[in-house]
């Protein structure tokens, strides 16, 4: 098979044969048809999250098909479309499994982070953590849900029934969520980098009511912010924005450091709080609200071996479309 694995932190990734892994015991071996690619796979390149160990394939929003199955598995899931998302493993004994947080699992594993993920031709799963999804729907056009999707989906029901929404840092998850608020009634506010206009273009046919970049105010107070951009400084401003009772929620894995900030930004019982990871639930809720949704992600595609070009795309914001390796 083939693999785009990095050797240490920082370095580029390299194009690697390795034999077609044989799924051990409770696994399958998925052939991969896409890997959409995010902002965490940054984070994972640049070893800004802990514990890494190298060598490390990233890529946690894969579909594929299941083509091998390791003892003790079904061999009815054999030819399955499946998505393989961030969240690979819970332990499903500790005190956040048994209470239903399997994002907080302190056994967890995760795909190109902690395993082995799909930027590659294959990869090795464990089945009862994939997602069936529609059939008939682009590989490369529903790769985005398995992270974008799911974590946009996680932070939007961590705002309630905030129906005045802003998003800051409208790349993937902003765009699916903008879709999925469009048909929950909500009003969303786009912020994305200054002078981003494209961007802001894009957000509004999206159905946003405002788009504007991330120093400029809301045109109202808001219920509600969301923030995808990995940028601390934008927390004052996002608590800024929302009125009393409303709330921000920080839907990234990593950010920079958070700058003082005065208490009157926070008191009025506004909350700030993160969301980490995802559950199962997560994922089989937001697949059927997007299908309902209607939800359509604009791509593009790049071939496996140029998934560094991928990644310098995404950090240096040259594409308004969500970078996707098709192997």
């Amino acid at each position: 098979m083939k693999v785009m694995e990095q050797a240490r932190a920082g370095a580029p990734l390299t194009l690697t044969q390795r034999p077609d892994p044989s799924p051990p015991p409770g696994q399958v071996r998925l052939r991969i048809e896409a890997c959409a690619v995010c902002r965490t796979d940054l984070h994972v390149v640049d070893g800004e999250l802990p514990g890494l160990r190298y060598p490390r394939v990233p890529g946690h929003e894969a579909v594929g098909v299941i083509e091998a199955a390791g003892d003790g598995v079904d061999p009815a899931l054999l030819g399955r479309r499946v998505g393989a998302a961030w969240l690979a493993h819970a332990c499903g004994r500790c005190e956040f499994c048994l209470a239903g947080q399997e994002n907080l699992c302190d056994h967890a594993d995760f795909n190109g982070y902690t395993r082995d993920g799909g930027f590659a031709s294959h990869m090795l799963a464990d089945p009862e953590f994939l997602f069936d999804l529609p059939p008939g729907a682009p590989a490369a056009e529903i790769a985005p849900w398995l992270c974008a999707g799911l974590i946009g989906w996680r932070s939007l029901r961590a705002t309630g029934q905030a129906r005045r929404l802003g998003i800051y840092g409208f790349g993937s998850a902003g765009q699916i969520l903008a879709q999925v608020c469009r048909w929950q009634g909500r009003s969303v506010y786009a912020f994305t980098r200054a002078g981003d206009l494209p961007a802001q273009r894009h957000a509004r046919t999206l159905g946003a009511a405002w788009a504007g970049d991330s120093t400029q105010d809301p045109p109202e107070p808001l219920d509600g912010a969301i923030l995808f951009a990995p940028a601390g400084e934008l927390v004052p401003r996002a608590l800024a924005a929302v009125r009393k009772g409303g709330c921000v929620i920080c839907g990234g894995i990593h950010m920079s450091d958070i700058p003082s900030f005065p208490y009157r930004l926070l008191w009025g019982e506004r909350t700030l709080a993160s969301v980490a990871n995802l559950t199962r639930a997560d994922g089989r809720e937001f697949i059927e609200a997007a299908v309902a949704a209607g939800v359509r992600c604009k791509v593009r595609p790049y071939p496996l071996e140029q998934a560094n070009q991928a990644l310098d795309d995404l950090r240096a914001g040259r594409i308004q479309a969500t970078a996707v390796l098709v192997p």
